[in-house]
Parts: C-alpha cells; structure tokens; sequence
C-alpha cells in the first residue's frame, strides 16, 4: 500500500516538474525568442506616405493659343474622421457598426448609424436645407462613402462636389464653421477654351480609379491617390508628357491612429506642355467650312514640313463633357443615337478613295520606267468577256482617244490608268503604295489611326494568303475600287509628297514637347521617303503635277472648283461608290495644293455622302483655300469657342460657291465628272466589295468616366467613387 501511495506520488511530482518545464519553455519562447515579433503588434507611432498626383500640362496650337488647360475649381471635400468624431461627441457612442439597412439604404428608425447614415444625418441633410447638396444615387453613395474610409479614413478628404458656382461657394464659406468635416478648396480640372474645336485631335480625360494603382504604387504608398489619365486624341498618346510628377506626403499617426503632424511635404509638379503644329485659327476656318456638309473630314499640310495645319471632322463632341466625367445620357447620344457618329476621327479613318489613288498609281508607273507612257482610250477596257468602261463611254459612249499621264489626270481617264497599272503589275503597285504609307499608317501622334487597304499588300497577304491578284483587281486599284481605302491625312500627305517634288514627310502633330524649360521633343521634321532616289525622275513629278494643275485650270477638268482669282493650284478630285449601312452611296474627294509654282498648303477633302468630288469637295477645298491665303495677307481670322455639329445622312448634289467665284470657275470647268464605281464597273462579276461601311468600332469610342444617374428618391447624393 505504502509502495502505490509513493508510486502515485512520483509520477504526480514528475507531471508536475513535466508541466512546469513546459511554461518555462513556453515563457522563454514568448519572452525571449519572439520578443520582437509580439512587440510590433503593439500600437505605437508610425509614418503613414500619402502619394497625390501631379498637375497636368497645357496643349497649345502652333501660335500659343491654349486649347487644352487646367482651370480652378472649387471642390466640397469630407474629412470623414472629423464627421465621425463629431457624432461621437453629440451621442456618445461609437457609431461603427453594421446596421440592417431599408430598401434606400439607410438604417431603420432607432438603430445604430454607420458611415454613410451618419454623413446623411450630419452633413447633408444640412446642406440639402441650404440647397447646396447634390443628388446621386443612395446606394452607390453609401458604398463609395464606406469604401474610402475603409481605405484611407481620414488621411485622404472624399470629394464630394467640384461644381460650386460662386454664389454656392460663398454659402459654403458662411457655413464652414458649423459644418465639421466640410472643406472647401481648390483642384486643377482639365478644360478646353473652344468647346468643340479641334476635339478629334485634342481627345479628352478620364477620371482615375483604384485599378489604376500600378503594384509599384502600392508597395510604396499607404494611401495612393492617382492623375487623370488621357484617353483618346492627344491626351492619350502624348499623356506620358502631360502627366506631372506626383507629390508625397508623409504624416505621424500616434498609437491610436490620430494624426500627430505632417512630418515631410513634396509638392505634385505640373507636366510638359504641348505646343502642336496647328495654327487654331485655321482650324476654326476648316471647321466652320465642313459644317456645310453633314458628315466630312478635312486635312491641311504644310507640304515642306509635313506640320499638320489644321484637321477637322464633322460632326464633332464638345471635350468638356467628359470632364470630370459624362453624363450617361450624353455619352449614349454619342457612341450609339447619333448614327453619324461624333467620336469618329473621319480624318484617320479608311474610306474607298475613287480616282485620288490615280495619283499613287502614276508615281508607280514613274518608278516603273512607265512615267512618258501613251495609252489610248477606246471608252473602255476588255477584261475576259467583261468591259470595264471609261466614265465618258458609260455616259455618252465616247472615248478620250490617245494621252499621256497629265491628259489622263486632268480627264480622270479610268482605262489609262488600268493600263498603266497592269503594265506596272501588282507588286510593283503594291510596293509604290506602301511606300507612299497606303495600306499602313503614317505614325502621326493620334490613336487609331487606320491603315487603310491595299490589294496586293504585305497586310493584304497576310489577311488572304491564298488569295491571287488578277489583273482586274490591279485596275480597280488604279481608280481606288475594289480593295482599297485610305484616309484624308494619307492622301494629303501623298499630295504633299507631290507637291514639293517628291519628298515625303511624315505627317506630325506635335511641334514641340517642353518641361520645366527644358525641350524633350524639338520641331524637326522627318524626311521618310525621297522619291527621286526611288526611281522617280524631276520629270515624271512635273508630269503628274502639270495633271493636276490642267485638272483645276484648264477646261474639261475635273477640279476646276478650286480655282481660285489670283493663286494657281493643282488638285484631283475622285468619287468612289460605297456602302453606307447596306445602302449604296458615294464619298466624294478633292485633293489640292497651293500656290503651284512654290507650294506651301496641301489640302484633302473628304465628304461622305457628296455625289461628285468635284462639286461637293472641291468648293470646300476652295472656301478653305480663301481663308488661307487671306490670313498670309494679313488678315485675322475669327477664333471663338465652338459648338457642337450633330451632322446628317443627307446625299450632297452640289456645294455653292459665290457668284464671282463661280463666274471664273465656269469659264474653264465644262463638265462635271462622276467617277462611280457604278459608272466603272458595268458588266464587271466577282469584285471584291467596297470596303467602308461608316459603322461605329470599339476603338474609336475608348470608355469614359460615367457620371452616375440621378436617384429619384434624392435621399442621398451620389458622388463618384473616384478613392475606389
């Protein structure tokens, strides 16, 4: 008995010594080991980074004019801390929980408030008294309301307003005091002085949003608060330059998380400005010159620089609407109502070309040798058992007879140039257009600039490899039929290469990029391309510019509307048939230069919709020419703020010019040609369709910032949540 009693008082000792060793095992553990990790879960003070952004730089035309700058606007912030501290003290009690909300979002009757319920309670049922609130949506308010104080409570002010007009803000300055939490201050907000004007090249703004946080961001800053970001035009291609070093602010928080002070301030720079190579006075005169059609796009070069003087499409946005953000409403008249669609750049977007692409064809047939080549017209070309006739032959059944490149420029002569083009063959023309950026884009500084079609191409190939040329679809070429596009700003840089005795220039925006004085990008043009070191004689250029100076200024030429009094030109018009939403319709082209002995301004017109290129496009190129030519003459043009063109599917029969003008002009143009494809193609089977439509694509409508609809309760406003 004695012996189990000691036995039993052993092993009691031994789980006692064994227990013992444990916690001393454990305390030497907690105590010594992992002192340091449990002594960083202690609350103490710490340094909280605050990164803000930067201040965007200002876009101006080629004089200085400001198109694109950062106005001051009042803006209504929350400092959410403060507005939750102050409840606390009115009701003694923490607020923070979650609640059962109604239907509008708010907490039933005798419950706890959370954030949302206790800014409605605090703040803005007294602004809705003063009526300085501002209705949104309850719900997406509540949650963009939690959601920044979750993700930076007090560090980061919400912004509430950023519309304050000055009659509001001197009522929000009388109430500041008793209305704790509410801030009011100053932002930079993009805005264009001229509405519309230049809006395709401009672009706009997007608001940022928590997505884009780069990983670098995040891993450096506690609390991120991001730039508005460009998204279309300009400010998207160029807003690496625009966009402004950011600023970081570093604040102590205590043990409690309050804010003890701001330890280190770097203040947000300002970025580079832009200064384009549009003269804005131009581009008000081209504009207010297209509004004359309904849907049209015009470019203006500078034929020695490749410097883009003015480019225009109608109808046209006003920018200022996306900023801060769009009403929804708007922005669906603009991306889906309006069916002639106002986002579309038509000045770098592809269109059947008609009988402007005879231009390339001829420096085609120069690169071939063919350049002094003589053809005869007999009204048409046999083809198998298909003719494809001559505009002369499908109207009257007659015939140019014998001509050489200039004759059949001046005449628009279709079998001429299926001769010469098949002589050329379709690779040689395939190589001469993709020089001469037909096919492929010019690399001018705009998003979405589209590359056109070219049959026989290395794109083409690529797209339908197993796919033959025939020589059909080498003459259809020649004329711009078939399988071909391109676009206002190609061919006005083509007839600038023509222009100036064959040097090609790519055709740029920007002139110059600068940053705190210092220049990132000089005014230098780029020579691409010389065609005299490409096959192509001083003689072969005066051929084909001698063509398009008959074309305008001797009777029977197609151009003759852009003659002017006192300055000779050289121009080419073309009217290609397309399809306009399954319906058959015409684009009508001029493309001119000026003055013709020292050429100074390429100009292409481009109406959708214009029933002859020589009576629709041509009087456009001309008014635009006049209002050149007189600004080089000392005069002023007009400048004022634009609005908005809504535009029309209306077909164009023929644009007036004055009286005077047309005097002049009728005593040298006779006729009017219509180069259709309709006219072109009789009994000609198994073409390859038009190419432009006019529909709407993805990436010509890049997504805005949305501003949200309007609650219809109007309980509580609605701000973007811009801190998501």
């Amino acid at each position: 008995m004695e012996t189990a009693f000691r036995l039993r008082l052993y092993l009691l000792t031994a789980l006692i010594l064994l227990g013992f060793g444990a916690l001393l095992h454990r305390l030497h553990k907690v105590q010594i080991e992992d002192q340091q990790k449990y002594k960083s879960l202690l609350p103490s003070a710490k340094y909280v980074s605050v990164r803000e952004p930067g201040v965007r730089g200002e876009i101006r035309d080629s004089h200085g004019v400001i198109l694109a700058r950062n106005s001051r606007h009042y803006e209504v912030t929350f400092n959410i801390d403060e507005i939750v501290n102050y409840y606390k003290l009115q009701h003694d009690q923490n607020p923070i929980r979650e609640v059962l909300k109604t239907e509008n979002g708010m907490p039933r009757k005798g419950e706890k408030r959370n954030i949302p319920s206790i800014v409605q309670e605090t703040i803005i049922a007294r602004l809705a008294e003063y009526g300085l609130d501002k209705k949104y949506d309850a719900t997406s308010f509540a949650k963009a309301l939690e959601i920044h104080y979750a993700t930076h409570g007090g560090l980061v002010p919400f912004s509430y307003r950023t519309d304050l007009t000055n009659e509001q803000f001197a009522r929000f300055a009388e109430l500041n005091l008793s209305l704790p939490g509410v801030y009011i201050g100053l932002r930079p907000q993009r805005q264009y002085p001229y509405n519309t004007l230049a809006c395709h090249i401009l672009g706009y703004t997007k608001e940022w949003e928590k997505g884009d946080v780069p990983e670098e961001g995040q891993r450096q800053f506690d609390h991120y608060i991001g730039e508005e970001k460009g998204i279309a035009g300009i400010e998207a291609t160029m807003d690496k330059y625009l966009k402004g070093s950011e600023g970081i602010k570093t604040i102590l928080k205590d043990e409690k998380g309050r804010v003890v002070n701001m330890t280190d301030y770097t203040k947000p720079q300002t970025g580079a400005d832009i200064t384009l190579t549009i003269d804005a006075k131009a581009q008000y005169l081209v504009e207010n010159v297209l509004r004359r059609a309904g849907r049209a796009a015009a470019v203006v070069m500078d034929v020695n620089t490749g410097k883009v003087i003015a480019m225009a499409s109608v109808p046209n946005y006003d920018s200022n609407n996306f900023i801060p953000s769009i009403a929804p409403e708007k922005w669906l008249e603009y991306s889906k109502k309006n069916i002639c669609l106002p986002l579309m750049n038509r000045a770098t977007e592809g269109f059947d070309p008609g009988s402007t692409f005879k231009l390339a064809t001829a420096l085609a047939g120069a690169r071939a040798g063919l350049g002094d080549r003589i053809y005869s017209c007999n009204g048409y070309v046999q083809y198998g058992n298909h003719k494809a006739g001559c505009w002369i032959w499908n109207q009257s059944k007659g015939m140019h007879g014998s001509e050489n490149i200039s004759t059949a420029i001046k005449q628009s002569c279709n079998p001429y140039f299926f001769r010469l083009a098949n002589a050329v063959g379709p690779q040689g023309m395939a190589d001469t257009f993709t020089m001469l950026n037909l096919g492929r884009t010019t690399g001018i500084e705009l998003p979405s600039e589209k590359p056109g079609m070219v049959i026989g191409s290395a794109p083409w190939k690529h797209k339908y490899p197993s796919t033959s040329v025939t020589p059909v679809d080498t003459a259809f070429l020649a004329i711009g039929q078939g399988v071909s596009a391109a676009s206002p700003l190609q061919l006005c840089a083509l007839v600038s290469c023509i222009a100036n005795g064959g040097k090609y220039y790519q055709p740029r925006l920007v002139k110059t990029i600068i940053r705190n004085g210092q220049v990132i990008v000089p005014d230098e043009p780029k020579l691409m391309l010389n065609l005299l070191e490409k096959g192509v004689s001083v003689k072969d250029m005066d051929r084909i510019r001698k063509g398009m100076w008959m074309a305008v200024n001797e009777p029977g030429g197609t151009a003759g509307r852009v003659k002017m009094p006192n300055i000779e030109a050289g121009g080419k018009t073309g009217t290609a048939q397309s399809m306009d939403r399954g319906k058959k319709s015409n684009n009508s082209w001029t493309v001119t230069f000026a003055p013709f002995d020292k050429p100074k301004y390429a100009i292409c017109v481009l109406v959708v919709g214009g029933k002859s290129g020589g009576k629709v496009a041509g009087p456009l190129a001309h008014l635009i020419y006049r209002g050149l030519f007189a600004q080089d003459d000392g005069l002023s043009l007009p400048l004022h703020p634009q609005n908005e063109v809504k535009g029309n599917t209306d077909m164009i029969e023929e644009i007036k010019l004055p009286e005077d003008t047309l005097a002049a002009v009728e005593a040298t143009e006779t006729t009017e040609i219509t180069e259709t494809a309709e006219n072109v193609q009789t009994d000609i089977e198994a073409v390859t369709p038009t190419t432009n439509t006019e529909e709407p694509t993805t990436d010509i409508i890049p997504t805005p910032t949305l501003t949200p609809d309007i609650d219809p309760s109007g309980t509580i406003p609605r701000a973007r949540p811009v801190e998501e």
